[in-house]
């Protein structure tokens, strides 16, 4: 039975328990050595069965591949090749980001050109890249910038798909909404179009990092006279499996530091617009 004496007490929202943050900071920890260990087995398991159970030419051994690393890195053309590959990979990635960014834009917001082209486009981003690298040289030559534009072209088409689609899938209803409250394009932009972009065109950042490694390697796989990518390929023609694992080691290092500024990038532009996911509260009566 209800009385005139109760009230309803608001719920608050507790802060975090210091317990429950020490916790999660424990479980951050567990899952880094965790990691660490499982990189430990694989580099013991590689030491002992290079040799006795896998030729030895065609893998190294992780001491050897330390020295090769090393090497490479104390070296000042080791350090040019570096420079050169991440040079073409910052390059290519920003203008594939541009081109495809733009094209999306255009194709999505005006719908007869999104028809007329959209069938060319898939066509051409049918072809594969690496086929169109001997035509890149042709025209650019052997130096940085048929790489570059290798990459822009992997990059641009996986940009442009994930803005045109999501133009095409923007809420038609709220914008008719922002239009008869009295609102103008640039409320548009900013209260539908923005956020309704913001987490495709970031997963295309992504995905597209990765590819334009792949161009700038495949890039210097045919033709180039300095670069990772060149040195790999050395590497294999002259059976130097140590070597050819510290240039790998070298493009894992790439795309880790590349994924991680994307993943900053990420964050801090989400948060900005105020898209970034809030962990829920635990609530108390």
């Amino acid at each position: 039975m209800v009385t005139a004496t109760d009230t309803a007490v608001p719920k608050t929202e507790a802060p975090a328990a210091p317990g429950k943050n020490a916790g999660r900071r424990r479980g951050g920890a567990a899952v880094v050595l965790l990691r660490l260990a499982v990189i430990a087995l694989c580099l013991v398991l590689w030491q002992v069965m290079s040799g006795p159970v896998i030729p030895e030419y065609a893998v190294s051994k992780p001491t050897e591949v330390w020295q090769a690393l090393w090497t490479l890195l104390g070296s000042e053309s080791g350090w040019i090749d570096i420079r050169t590959t991440s040079t073409e990979v910052a390059a290519g990635f920003g203008i594939g980001v541009v081109a495809g960014t733009v094209l999306g834009l255009l194709l999505g917001s005006f719908a007869l050109a999104g028809r007329v082209m959209e069938p060319l486009v898939a066509a051409v981003n049918g072809v594969p890249k690496i086929a169109l690298a001997p035509l890149f040289v042709l025209f650019f030559g052997i130096g940085s910038w048929s790489k570059i534009y290798i990459a822009a072209t992997g990059v641009a088409f996986v940009v442009f798909y994930n803005i045109y689609l999501g133009l095409r899938l923007r809420d038609r209803e709220l914008v008719e909404i922002i239009e008869v409250m009295g609102g103008r394009r640039h409320h548009v932009l900013s209260y539908v179009t923005i956020p309704t972009l913001a987490a495709p065109f970031f997963a295309a950042l992504k995905a597209g990092g990765p590819l334009a490694i792949l161009g700038v390697i495949g890039g210097e796989f045919i033709a180039s006279a300095e670069g990772v990518g060149h040195e790999l390929f050395t590497s294999a023609m002259n059976l130097d499996a140590a070597t050819e694992f510290a240039g790998l080691i070298v493009l894992m290092a790439i795309t880790l530091v590349l994924n991680g500024l994307l993943t900053q990038l990420d964050k801090y532009a989400l948060k900005r617009l105020g898209l970034a996911t809030r962990r829920p509260r635990r609530a108390r009566a």
